[in-house]
């Protein structure tokens, strides 16, 4: 789990990366700022793994406040000014967000920071994800999912015993679902790799259940799962 804070003059903005990363099961964000000094005080206090830092405030510019920490956190920078993304990677920064950002987009991002701390801490990648359904919050091990399947901005977990439909896109399940050892098998399904029976140039078995392969995905598919020699 990645403990992060978010830093941004703009409360709407706060507010948007409050919504997204509640769908991000191994980010628990620990607090949200609106000036640096009382971020840099809850840092002093509370070290971070993660920190959201936009890049232009009244009275510091993200790359300042980020020079005087001593021991800064890994950082996703955002901002609405594309021209500082050259600067932005400079710092080592583990990603660039230009507002307005999608949840698909920061789940990129956040993924990108668990893989860092996890070589840093050799720590184990996360086993499981909360999926909001409904009123619900429901814990899914990652072992339990055979495959998911798209209905516009719908998304229905087949497990090996139920189902879950849940109000997200494609997009943003494969993101979702990338440390699991899952892959995009076509524009309306992504499979996981342990429970490939076998495929073909246009279909592939997940269990007994045939799913159509789409042509721009074959080739991913033929370069994680080799034939046989």
């Amino acid at each position: 789990m990645l403990k992060a804070i978010a830093l941004d003059d703009e409360p709407i903005a706060l507010e948007v990366i409050r919504s997204h990363t509640q769908k991000v099961t191994f980010v628990d964000m620990v607090g949200y700022f609106t000036n640096v000094a009382d971020a840099q005080a809850f840092l002093k206090a509370n070290p971070v793994d993660l920190m959201f830092l936009d890049i232009q405030m009244p009275d510091h510019s993200g790359f300042d406040f980020l020079q005087s920490l001593p021991n800064p956190p890994m950082v996703i920078f955002t901002t609405a000014y594309s021209e500082h993304a050259v600067r932005g990677f400079e710092t080592s920064a583990i990603d660039y967000l230009l507002k307005p950002f999608s949840l698909a987009r920061l789940l990129k991002a956040c993924n990108k920071a668990y893989e860092q701390h996890a070589l840093r801490a050799e720590g184990p990648k996360p086993s499981h994800i909360f999926i909001r359904s409904g009123y619900e919050n429901i814990r899914i091990d990652f072992s339990e999912i055979l495959f998911a399947e798209g209905y516009g901005n719908y998304v229905q977990l087949v497990l090996e015993s139920r189902r879950v439909v849940t109000r997200l896109t494609m997009t943003e399940t494969a993101a979702l679902l990338s440390a699991g050892g899952f892959i995009r098998t076509h524009r309306s399904y992504i499979v996981s790799l342990n429970h490939i029976q076998r495929f073909d140039k246009k279909s592939i078995w997940v269990r007994n259940t045939e799913l159509p392969i789409g042509a721009s995905y074959l080739p991913d598919i033929e370069r994680l799962i080799p034939p046989p020699k």
